[in-house]
């Protein structure tokens, strides 16, 4: 058996806003990829994770041992010298690679960049268990909505001339300050830019600090506005949105801080947003594949029964009002590979991972991959094909998940036009 290029078996979680029973493609790639896991059809199947986390290691497929210790015992063959020296680390890939499916809301969250994750550590470590940041990525499988970020200024003014009820929880003054002192044509970096995000700052703090008996009066208020005059909204999505998020979080700040002040963002399936540090989000339903620097920090704001890190939270965010077209990804060549088939770069601006997408739309064949310098996993989510490396060839099916070694030469081998493979890598430079 090659050590170079070997399949995976990948546990997964159950939360409870992930898809119920075999809906849910995560239940669908455990169950497929592990005939043993049998899909319990009243249970949420929330997210399969695919790295080294010691939460949920995978496993080797064949010898059933934790990928951590594999690497462990190899350590500058499994993640590259140059990998080790970087990251730190010598048993650890530096990314979690997931699958989400997900029914419900999950909460409104930030999570820190590095300065930050270390003082928050440091200061609380049970509600911060590592130090490290945790930018990520999402791609879309199927249909996906989330918030993403603030809306762009003039939207939020506009909604706070609109909707009373968002008024009534920001206050007269700041609402006032907001409307007449923003500068929708401010230049990033620029001093009017900082005084935009000031401003931001001072109506999100405003509502994250409302009691909740100002939420529960204002949201019954605004759900009713929603179902009686849609037309009060200035998105036509925005009345129905609120109305689904109220079902599955009665009167909760989540429909102020999200549904009034994020960016709401629907992506077709191959469509991917990048999550900087600090920057608010959630994600909303829809399968995704999802790529993150391997940290648990996450700072909540809405829609979630767990603690809420109100302070660190107001004080964290960039408050960044970029529309959602910018924070879209541009897909990228991969000049590495080639043959058959279609191979696009997802690249976010950070070390710690960037995926590669493998399509065959327009028949069966052969793709073939130069050696990375770090180590790779793959995930097949459609499809039929096989990964070859040198005299070993594995089969792949969806919900198959593959470790490829550093310097590691592939070939993935297609055998119908729905195969379909996303490939989370790291490099050192």
């Amino acid at each position: 058996m090659s050590n170079r290029l070997f399949r995976l078996d990948a546990g997964f979680q159950q939360y409870d806003w992930g898809k119920i029973g075999s809906s849910s493609a995560v239940a669908q790639f455990a169950s497929h990829s592990d005939p043993s896991v049998a899909i319990e059809e009243d249970k949420p199947y929330a997210e399969l994770w695919m790295g080294t986390h010691h939460k949920v290691p995978s496993l080797n497929h064949d010898t059933k041992q934790n990928l951590r210790d594999l690497i462990a015992a190899e350590p500058a063959k499994m993640l590259g010298q140059g990998n080790v020296e970087k990251f730190g680390s010598a048993n650890e890939l530096p990314f979690l690679f997931k699958v989400l499916s997900i029914e419900k809301v999950l909460s409104i969250q930030a999570h820190p960049d590095k300065e930050l994750a270390k003082k928050l550590h440091m200061n609380d470590p049970s509600n911060y268990p590592d130090d490290n940041h945790k930018p990520e990525m999402a791609i879309a499988v199927t249909d996906f909505e989330g918030f993403c970020g603030f809306k762009p200024l003039e939207e939020i003014a506009d909604e706070l001339k609109r909707i009373p009820e968002l008024r009534n929880i920001v206050g007269e003054e700041v609402s006032n300050q907001f409307v007449e002192n923003y500068r929708a044509s401010a230049v990033a970096g620029s001093a009017e830019d900082a005084e935009n995000r000031k401003l931001l700052q001072s109506v999100f703090s405003k509502v994250m600090h409302a009691t909740q008996e100002e939420i529960t009066a204002n949201s019954r208020s605004l759900i009713k506005r929603a179902s009686d005059s849609p037309s009060d909204f200035n998105k036509k999505e925005l009345p129905d949105l609120l109305i689904r998020l109220n079902k599955q979080f009665p009167d909760d700040v989540g429909l102020f801080c999200g549904g009034l002040l994020l960016n709401h963002c629907s992506l077709k399936a191959g469509e991917a947003i990048f999550l900087r540090a600090k920057d608010p989000h959630a994600y909303i339903s829809g399968d995704i594949i999802e790529c993150m620097a391997a940290s648990d920090n996450v700072v909540r704001a809405g829609f979630t029964p767990k603690f809420k890190d109100v302070t660190n939270l107001v004080d964290m965010l960039t408050y960044a009002y970029d529309s959602v077209e910018d924070q879209k990804m541009k897909l990228e060549e991969f000049p590495r590979s080639s043959g058959d088939g279609k191979t696009v770069l997802y690249n976010p601006p950070i070390e710690e991972f960037a995926v590669l997408e493998t399509t065959f739309k327009s028949g069966p064949g052969v793709r073939r991959f130069e050696g990375l310098q770090g180590p790779s996993i793959l995930i097949t989510t459609k499809g039929n094909g096989f990964i070859k490396s040198g005299e070993t060839k594995l089969k792949s099916e969806s919900g198959y998940v593959f470790f490829i070694a550093p310097e590691t030469e592939v070939q993935v081998i297609a055998e119908d036009t729905d195969f379909t493979t996303y490939r989370a890598f790291v490099e050192p430079n």
